[in-house]
């Protein structure tokens, strides 16, 4: 079970979660994926990890492109991660994205993704709402600066609670 964090009076610190297809294992945190395809907060070229901060969001967020089937019959992997220093992780509140549209589930534009660039090239962390749960917080990792701060790096091969794939 993850602890709870230092600010609830648990033990735990602040730790970012990321869903990944196994059979990119090597490249879990090289940000290939957004740097190739582009995603909601970057830019085609931009390498970026989108994860989370716990694994319910980081499921959703892989669940919402791929569908449950895919995680229900492709090996994925559940990686967690420490942030050693939180005074890096800069907090997007809705209030602060210049378009409010941008945190619904809507694709993503150009306007959306160079407002990400610039956050990802300023901030080796960036937390922002999830357009798939309002009130979760995906978490940007810019893969040039970030991953020294990372630490206690772990995975886990993951398995989707077979109640989750869809009924036919």
């Amino acid at each position: 079970m993850i602890p709870l964090p230092a600010f609830l009076g648990g033990t735990g610190a602040l730790a970012g979660w990321t869903l990944q297809d196994a059979r990119y294992a090597a490249t879990w945190n090289s940000g290939i994926g957004s740097a190739t395809y582009g995603g909601r907060w970057n830019s085609i070229g931009k390498h970026v990890i989108y994860a989370a901060l716990d694994p319910a969001t980081a499921i959703l967020e892989v669940a919402v492109h791929k569908g449950f089937k895919v995680l229900n019959t492709v090996v994925h992997n559940l990686y967690s991660f420490t942030i050693t220093d939180p005074s890096q992780v800069r907090v997007m509140q809705p209030d602060d994205v210049p378009n409010p549209h941008w945190l619904r589930p809507i694709t993503p534009n150009k306007d959306q993704q160079e407002f990400g660039d610039q956050l990802i090239d300023a901030h080796p962390y960036v937390l922002v709402p999830s357009a798939v749960s309002g009130h979760s917080w995906n978490l940007l990792v810019n893969v040039t600066t970030a991953l020294p701060l990372m630490a206690d790096i772990q995975s886990e091969r993951f398995a989707l609670d077979p109640r989750l794939r869809a009924k036919p």
